[in-house]
């Protein structure tokens, strides 16, 4: 990718990925440093996932950025070469129905821990798209919009929304009706429309449709 920038737009996502390093510069000390984010809190259907990513600390992986700001293609480039880089990582899923059981937020915290226990390295600290995880045995800092603000997390929010936007467009094929790899579960006009014409499918979040229903 840096073949296709001039030397001065180098230079300024250089700039700019070093501001991102913030939160590991203050963390230094620590030998691993892990981020954690989620993606799918709020659709009405498909699971909630979220990663953890321990990058190492001479990483360079230009355009990381909050997943949000990124388009589709740029995404799933940086989802293979974080993947390609990382010290470790992990991706932890919960279900719609352990959703609708536990609620969308212990579920996400459920969905960390699972993605913290998949790592080959045991970090000495976690920097957290603003929440702080119960029954974890590692320091953590919380960061609001920690995603925008931080490398590690940045690549965490990239991993959980890539797989789980895959895992959209393959429910897609076993349910067309409902238009999944469009709005990969939202609340969009016409997701909501076609929860009225056909019902709920197995994937729909029952707690998040009931006004629907």
């Amino acid at each position: 990718m840096a073949r296709k920038l001039t030397e001065e737009k180098l230079q300024a996502e250089l700039e700019r990925l070093e501001k991102m390093k913030e939160y590991e510069y203050t963390y230094a000390a620590c030998d691993a440093i892990c981020g954690i984010d989620e993606a799918g809190r709020g659709p009405l259907a498909g699971p909630v996932a979220a990663a953890a990513v321990i990058l190492p600390k001479d990483c360079r992986i230009l355009f990381l950025n909050d997943s949000k700001k990124l388009s589709e293609k740029r995404r799933e480039e940086l989802f293979l070469e974080i993947k390609e880089k990382a010290v470790s990582f992990g991706v932890g899923l919960v279900s719609p129905e352990r959703i609708d059981e536990i609620n969308i937020l212990q579920a996400t915290y459920e969905a960390m821990r699972s993605a913290i226990s998949q790592l080959a390295v045991k970090p000495d600290l976690l920097l957290n798209d603003a929440v702080t995880i119960p029954d974890v045995e590692i320091d953590q800092v919380p960061i609001i919009k920690g995603d925008a603000k931080s490398v590690s997390i940045a690549a965490a929010s990239i991993l959980a929304k890539v797989t789980r936007d895959h895992m959209m467009t393959e429910y897609d094929k076993l349910f067309p009706e409902y238009g999944f790899a469009r709005h990969k579960g939202y609340g969009t006009a016409v997701h909501i429309a076609a929860i009225r014409e056909h019902g709920p499918c197995p994937i729909h979040r029952r707690s998040f449709i009931k006004n629907f229903i």
